[in-house]
């Protein structure tokens, strides 16, 4: 799937984070979770990071722990810091 898919991603207080379209949790620890979202990779970084719930249904995905960081693939592969 990569045609345009409205996203929409929030982080609470840096111990929750919720997104909306997404197609793949393609792997996850309790350091880093890596989902599939419009055709690219988005990449959560933290400490005791869990996952709470994911539909690939309906694409909701939400997760607690401490997040550090969310790189976001571009199109040529490359990932661009979204938060630090």
């Amino acid at each position: 799937m990569t045609e345009n898919v409205q996203s929409i991603l929030t982080i609470e207080q840096r111990k929750k984070i919720t997104m909306t379209g997404v197609e793949s949790v393609d792997a996850f620890s309790d350091g880093a979770i890596s989902l599939t979202v419009g055709g690219k990779k988005v990449l959560i970084t933290g400490a005791g990071l869990k996952i709470l719930a994911f539909s690939k249904g309906n694409g909701n995905f939400s997760a607690t722990g401490e997040v550090s960081s969310v790189k976001y693939g571009g199109g040529k592969g490359g990932l661009k810091r979204l938060l630090k």
